[in-house]
């Protein structure tokens, strides 16, 4: 993992009124590496993503993609986009289009793909996400899991170089947050670049090859996951004593799983998973 894909330098951003967000954040997201985003709400993580992502524009810093800064006037924010992928926590979908139409949109008005060229990669990458039995249905009759799997569907589709993810569990049922991190879990596993927004403490153990801990918008550590398990900084220490992650759902400990839920993967905390 030598080539840096991201490389964020020095990241600021204060918001209208003062808020200073984002103070000084640097670090590098190399090929092939999984690095999670932690920290308590308010340090500024989802900031940093949408900033990568030119939703919202840093006051100060450089952010660079493949060694190439399109954080620019002159940079253009549709490429941007389409070589950076994004997952929110949201789901962000059209309610009035279909799952494959959901799919098929960017790579037909980005990518410039024939609808039946379109429709073949839509096909793979739902196959990818455990979702093709559904490609005909419409968001409002699908689970949150199922909305979330059908986000990351779209977003690999256009094959992009890096994918951001913004708490993508934060927003679903507990029964159904097992099958969105298992799915991206296997995208770790087959060597995806990713940042990944994150509260699931024992998930980003599991899934990160590193970890950044954010706290009031600085980076007050950084290192491979274990330093989940041996935090060098007091600050990381209490903000990992009050996430009370270890006390997984009774339901799930138990195995006492209702019938139909998708919980699918549930991160132990151990950190073992294939490192490409």
């Amino acid at each position: 993992m030598s080539d840096v894909v991201l490389s964020i330098q020095n990241l600021e951003k204060t918001y209208p009124g003062g808020v200073h967000a984002v103070r000084g954040v640097s670090f590098d997201v190399h090929e092939g590496e999984s690095v999670a985003i932690i920290g308590s709400s308010g340090s500024g993580k989802s900031t940093v993503l949408r900033c990568i992502n030119r939703l919202i524009e840093p006051t100060e810093g450089i952010i660079e993609l493949r060694g190439e800064q399109i954080n620019t006037p002159s940079a253009d924010v549709n490429l941007v986009r389409s070589r950076i992928g994004m997952v929110f926590q949201s789901f962000e979908l059209f309610a009035h289009l279909r799952v494959l139409d959901n799919v098929t949109l960017g790579l037909r008005h980005v990518r410039g793909m024939s609808k039946d060229e379109a429709e073949k990669v839509a096909l793979e990458v739902l196959d990818r996400v455990d979702m093709l039995e559904r490609v005909n249905a419409y968001p409002g009759n699908l689970s949150g899991g199922q909305k979330q799997r059908v986000a990351i569907a779209r977003a690999l589709a256009m094959k992009p170089e890096v994918i951001l993810f913004d708490e993508p569990t934060s927003a679903l049922d507990p029964e159904l947050i097992g099958s969105v991190l298992q799915t991206i879990r296997g995208l770790a596993e087959e060597g995806m670049t990713m940042v990944i927004v994150t509260h699931e403490i024992n998930f980003a153990r599991d899934v990160a090859d590193r970890i950044v801990y954010l706290d009031h918008g600085q980076v007050a550590e950084e290192g491979p996951s274990s330093i989940i398990n041996t935090p060098k900084t007091e600050r990381l220490q209490k903000f990992l004593s009050s996430m009370h992650e270890d006390n997984i759902n009774e339901e799930i400990e138990e195995g006492h799983v209702k019938e139909g839920a998708e919980y699918g993967y549930v991160p132990d905390g151990t950190g073992d998973r294939p490192r490409p």
